[in-house]
């Protein structure tokens, strides 16, 4: 017996459709869908959303709507994350979303955030008995989990993601060595129990999950003439390759950013706030390698809605 369903994922900087179809052993995504809402464009710093960031978050809504009335789908898991989590107004969003498009949406928590994106990246990729450190960079929060492929040895939801890096640190372009070094100050105050962690369960592997990953994968793959399909659960990328990126990316302009090979509308703004971060912890921990997994929050809530009779998670369905 199949049975389809729809997982839409309201990101701060982008929201995603994901429409997959549902089996006893496991699933077949049918249709993937991302557009770049921004909708804590503005306010994010200020915990609101504002009304240009309501327009576009309706705008989006209802094209996934008429996607999903074409396709016949009435079983949809709608979420927000950190954006409408720490917002004044979002449960207002959250109704008017209801009212205009039809859709019922909820608002995750940080914690089960992260509990998702490690299933997400461990239905992905063989973890092993490895420990890794995941990371979910989104716009308004960063995901970190240690793991392997058994289980969770700790997890932690940061509220500084890209677009609220963006708007606090990143005034010139391109970035400026004393912006660097404010985002290094603010790292250094915000992720104290990360590292604690790290020294607590070693890992040597850093997992980089989606969002500015991908793009970075992207970006080593057409430097380095490696092809890829738009499908492949996890994708090339070194730690020699994103030091070579990130000594580009900090050095450009928002234009000259966006004719490097690899580059996309969607990410040209918050790369180089994203690409700090992920140089401030390779630079305060040793890992051996880094690998992508195309694989993250709406994946893992697909897969614990799949697996939902085997085992209990903190779910939001």
């Amino acid at each position: 017996m199949t049975r389809k369903i729809a997982i839409i994922d309201m990101g701060t900087n982008t929201f995603h459709l994901l429409i997959a179809e549902a089996t006893e052993n496991g699933y077949t995504i049918m249709h993937r869908e991302r557009t770049a809402v921004k909708i804590g464009k503005g306010g994010i710093n200020q915990g609101y959303i504002t009304e240009e960031g309501m327009t576009r978050a309706l705008l989006a809504m209802q094209s996934f709507k008429n996607t999903l009335d074409e396709q016949g789908i009435k079983n949809v898991k709608a979420f927000g994350t950190s954006a409408l989590r720490n917002a004044v107004n979002g449960v207002e969003v959250l109704q008017r979303i209801k009212n205009v498009c039809g859709i019922d949406t909820t608002i995750i928590s940080g914690d089960v955030e992260a509990e998702y994106i490690y299933h997400g990246v461990r239905y992905s990729l063989d973890m092993g008995k490895e420990k890794s450190l995941i990371m979910d960079i989104g716009g308004g929060s960063v995901e970190c989990i240690l793991g392997d492929s058994s289980q969770i040895f700790w997890k932690e939801s940061f509220e500084i993601g890209a677009q609220r890096l963006l708007e606090e640190f990143h005034k010139h372009e391109p970035i400026t060595g004393e912006e660097v070094h404010r985002l290094d100050q603010h790292f250094r105050k915000k992720l104290d129990s990360l590292f604690e962690a790290l020294r607590q369960y070693p890992a040597n592997v850093l997992i980089g999950a989606s969002g500015t990953f991908d793009t970075l994968s992207d970006i080593y793959c057409f430097r380095n003439n490696i092809s890829k399909s738009d499908d492949q659960p996890e994708t090339p990328l070194t730690i020699d390759g994103f030091c070579s990126i990130y000594a580009e990316l900090i050095s450009k302009n928002r234009e000259q950013r966006m004719q490097i090979p690899g580059m996309i509308e969607m990410r040209v703004d918050m790369i180089v706030v994203a690409c700090c971060l992920v140089r401030y912890v390779l630079a305060h921990h040793s890992f051996n390698r880094i690998r992508v997994s195309s694989y993250s929050l709406k994946e893992g809530v697909l897969a614990s809605y799949i697996e939902a009779p085997k085992r209990v998670e903190p779910s939001i369905l």
